[in-house]
């Protein structure tokens, strides 16, 4: 699930603006003490915890930080024209901590979603879960209690991570006015993902694959909600913005996500590894059901080929043929097309700001153009 950098376009500021760089350089420094906190706390009751603290913090290394740029993005667009305008570096710490809750919440959901996918390499590197596999092996275990322990301290890192998480956001939002709203909005960003995680899940489980209407829905729970939806959300909330306001900009983040996510779904079948650090066989071999599988399922004289794609040691260039032969490819490039226009349409009825409308159309060209 993660997701493209993205540098602003070079046009006027508003006065509580951040440039990228610097936001990230904040953002990661805020999020390293955090960690630490929590490290030092662990240390007081519990060494083992402290270490596990430690392979947090190496496991939360690098990433794009695009959640706390949409948290930054949506407080821009209000801030000019509302009371918090006025105490910048008040408004933009919030915005940092609300960057950092977001970046925890995600890193809490990549360490479930490691045991769900039971893997032990995200993009190349050994999971935190992998370390704890390893320590398992070097103590003699067999590889299956091995493996049953490296995910066992994926989620108590997870759950680590989630309590974390929301009490920053907590924080975050402490004594403004929309404090209950946005504790609220992060909470549905929580629910939502899971929501969205236990869909992927069942439907992995079904003869055949899932609708549609169906794939849309669970993607729109699983990662637009919480990567986009939520972070512009509470952004604008941060600053001041009315409840319509914030839900009309929270819905371009909704369409952007699916879009997003439409485009991963591409890139998981039909995408280069090399460039995207995706496995181009995993969702077929698992069975997922995708924006392709669904809109191939749609298509006159595919269920001939619904048992290839729940044989576990199926031929996975037979599956991709076969779905390319339906035109999946074509039909889903054009779903995120239609998206992307109706958000970046969307965000001109608002009249936001130009560097927040320019970010905007910049985040959907990325999008687009992922893998390119």
């Amino acid at each position: 699930m993660s997701l493209p950098s993205h540098s602003p376009a070079q046009t006027s500021s508003p006065p509580a603006s951040m440039e990228s760089g610097a936001l990230q350089q904040r953002v990661r420094r805020h999020l390293v003490t955090v960690i630490h906190e929590h490290r030092e706390a662990a240390g007081e009751y519990s060494t083992a915890t402290q270490t596990l603290w430690s392979r947090i913090e190496l496991a939360l290394e690098g990433g794009k930080l695009t959640r706390p740029r949409l948290v930054l993005l949506g407080h821009e667009a209000f801030a000019a024209r509302t009371e918090q305008a006025t105490d910048s570096e008040d408004g933009l710490e919030r915005v940092i901590q609300m960057g950092c809750a977001f970046e925890l919440l995600h890193g809490s959901l990549l360490m479930h979603d490691d045991v769900i996918d039971r893997d032990f390499t995200r993009r190349g590197r050994p999971t935190l879960s992998a370390l704890y596999r390893d320590d398992a092996l070097a103590r003699g275990k067999s590889a299956q209690d091995a493996e049953h322990a490296g995910h066992s301290a994926a989620i108590i890192a997870g759950d680590l991570l989630l309590a974390a998480a929301i009490k920053l956001a907590r924080r975050a939002a402490d004594s403004l006015p929309a404090a209950d709203a946005i504790e609220d909005s992060f909470h549905q960003g929580i629910h939502h993902a899971g929501a969205g995680e236990l869909e992927d899940l069942l439907f992995s489980l079904d003869p055949v694959p899932a609708q549609v209407h169906e794939v849309l829905r669970m993607e729109k729970l699983k990662t637009a909600a919480y990567s986009f939806q939520v972070p512009l959300h509470t952004g604008a909330l941060l600053a001041g913005a009315d409840a319509a306001e914030a839900a009309a900009l929270a819905n371009i983040g909704s369409q952007l996500g699916v879009a997003y996510q439409l485009i991963d779904d591409i890139l998981g079948t039909f995408g280069d590894p090399e460039q995207t650090g995706k496995s181009i066989e995993s969702d077929l071999r698992e069975g997922k059901s995708t924006i392709l599988t669904a809109m191939a399922a749609a298509t006159p004289g595919f269920a001939a080929h619904l048992q290839l794609f729940r044989d576990p040691d199926a031929n996975v260039p037979a599956m991709r043929s076969a779905l390319e032969a339906t035109g999946a490819e074509r039909f889903a490039r054009q779903l995120a097309q239609d998206l992307c226009s109706g958000a970046t349409s969307a965000s001109r009825t608002l009249n936001l700001p130009d560097r927040v409308s320019s970010e905007l159309e910049g985040f959907a060209d990325l999008i687009l153009n992922r893998g390119a």
